[in-house]
């Protein structure tokens, strides 16, 4: 029984047909559009290119938004053009098939607890860090998604009083913090601090300090940048305290870290995990969850968005 799932980005849309064991068999993209009938229209090309060439049951999209609880409408994205768009019935009634929508971070969760880093745990939490931070909780396999839909909200937690203003309207959220936005926001930060290092950095941002981007920032701490460590070694204790606080909330037996962020991940991991260790609440008498990166990298929101759409067809959902 094979289904598709599609990764709805700000900046492309990926579907591909998934087995049951959570193997991708073919794939495509397309560019995300900026209207809400033309991003509907390429989600449906790319699952019609897929149709054509296999049988498929159900289709699963994974999605940058608050999905309401009914997994058929986006009540909004901030990074697409749907506001409270009936999305799965307009998309089934073009395709002829099941379609279910999820918030990305609870179809990564999914994937990896399926069939990635976090098998089998009782409670698992998935912090995906890119350009904020999206997060998923699982109870016993299933998706937690609090009572309208929007849990668990981790990014915008308020970890800095009175911290760097954020596009939540709130200031001082984790995500400004701890993110590959808030590697580039530190770099600056320590450049304008420090103006007369000399460092790849420094010459980068003379020219434009636009420029730097998290992953410019990563690239430059993997080169013994000073400028670039410092950032990455702020970005690790912030994700630390961060995951102090996830802990004392939710208790998990399995941190999954996921995002692209991650895969600077032996950059700032190590240092996270002991800041965690020491932060959370009864530290030394209590036992830690397992801090893992995720397996199915930029794969996990389509992989479990595939995984979803087969649940709700086989009536397990």
């Amino acid at each position: 029984m094979l289904t598709v799932g599609v990764d709805v980005g700000g900046t492309s849309v990926r579907a591909g047909v998934v087995d049951r064991r959570g193997t991708i068999l073919d794939t495509a993209r397309v560019g995300t559009p900026s209207g809400a009938d033309a991003l509907n229209d390429a989600i449906v090309s790319v699952i019609s290119s897929l149709t054509a060439r296999h049988t498929i049951s159900a289709v699963g999209l994974a999605v940058a938004g608050f999905v309401a609880t009914d997994l058929k409408t986006v009540m909004f994205a901030p990074h697409l053009a749907w506001r409270k768009a009936a999305v799965a019935e307009r998309i089934s009634r073009k395709i002829d098939l099941p379609v279910v929508l999820e918030h990305d971070a609870n179809a990564a969760a999914l994937a990896e607890f399926r069939y990635g880093a976090a098998r089998g745990a009782k409670v698992v939490t998935l912090i995906a860090i890119g350009t904020g931070i999206g997060a998923g909780l699982l109870l016993d396999g299933k998706i937690f998604r609090g009572a309208y839909g929007v849990a668990p909200e981790l990014g915008h937690l308020r970890i800095v009083p009175n911290g760097r203003p954020c596009s939540c309207g709130k200031s001082g959220c984790w995500e400004r913090y701890c993110s590959g936005t808030a590697l580039s926001a530190t770099a600056i930060e320590l450049l304008a601090g420090h103006p007369g290092q000399s460092t790849v950095l420094a010459r980068e941002a003379a020219g434009d300090a636009r420029s730097i981007t998290g992953r410019k920032v990563a690239g430059a701490a993997r080169d013994g940048d000073p400028v670039a460590l410092r950032a990455m070694a702020e970005l690790a204790r912030w994700l630390g305290e961060g995951l102090a606080l996830v802990a004392d909330i939710y208790d998990p037996e399995v941190i999954v870290i996921a995002g692209g962020v991650s895969e600077s991940a032996p950059l700032f991991l190590d240092d996270a995990r002991e800041i965690y260790r020491d932060a959370m609440t009864g530290a030394g008498y209590r036992p830690l969850a397992r801090i893992r990166t995720a397996q199915l990298g930029d794969d996990a929101g389509l992989v479990g968005a595939a995984a979803l759409a087969r649940d709700v067809v086989n009536g397990h959902h």
